[in-house]
């Protein structure tokens, strides 16, 4: 049974990627917030004259109107919000590591609304400039408790004891932080500080940012089935992620 045709009117959503399509068209993967990350065909847009042609920017809030039905629907209008900085630099790479978190693990037409929000709030604070590594750390937990990976920072899965900042944990991606000794080394072994840190947003720490990342980084890394990510290998180079 082929399924109805749908019109969504002026939604709120950013572009996260757009490529080529004929010889005028784009294909726009957008990310919504009551839609979710939807797939457009932008008929024409890259024309000179297009009225879509200087609106359908990353990283920009708009307002974006489609129609259809089935993986690809018809983009039929779209409108620049304004009121957020533009991201340049290194803030703008970290914006690019963020839209292919997006790609790679939020399925379409699947609605979420808080990591919508939470996606456009790390927008506005790479664009101001904000220190990258609580902004990217930050996502990324939202980012896993959207797709049911919710972290626990604050007490040991086995005993339920408050978290101990001197001592070791494993994080254990199914239960939570488990406490090991001193020797147990890798990525997934970190001070109960780190956890503390990370549950509070805290970076000051040296130790925090640097265990912080590689947790982060290997727990999603489970999520992808051990596919890289594009981005981060450039900004690995770099030293944030």
């Amino acid at each position: 049974m082929a399924q109805p045709r749908r019109r969504i009117e002026l939604e709120p959503a950013f572009v996260l990627h757009s490529y080529p399509y004929k010889e005028t068209s784009l294909i726009v993967e957008a990310f919504s917030r009551r839609q979710g990350r939807t797939a457009l065909l932008a008929k024409g847009a890259r024309r000179p004259r297009s009225a879509m042609r200087g609106v359908l920017h990353a990283f920009q809030p708009l307002r974006l109107s489609w129609t259809g039905s089935g993986e690809l629907s018809t983009l039929i209008g779209a409108e620049w919000e304004g009121g957020m900085p533009f991201l340049r630099g290194f803030g703008l790479m970290c914006g690019f590591y963020v839209n292919e978190l997006i790609l790679r693990l939020v399925p379409r037409d699947d609605a979420h609304e808080a990591l919508f929000d939470a996606y456009r709030d790390s927008l506005e604070r790479l664009g101001r400039g904000d220190p990258t590594a609580g902004v990217l750390r930050g996502f990324e937990k939202r980012l896993l408790a959207e797709l049911g990976y919710a972290m626990l920072l604050d007490r040991d899965a086995a005993s339920g004891a408050p978290i101990d900042p001197e001592m070791h944990y494993l994080y254990d991606p199914e239960r939570g932080p488990l406490p090991v000794n001193g020797a147990a080394v890798g990525e997934m072994v970190v001070r109960g500080s780190t956890l503390r840190d990370l549950d509070l947003d805290d970076y000051r720490s040296a130790e925090t940012l640097h265990q912080a990342r590689g947790l982060m980084r290997a727990l999603i890394g489970q999520r992808l089935h051990g596919q890289p990510l594009h981005t981060r290998s450039v900004l690995l180079e770099l030293q944030d992620l």
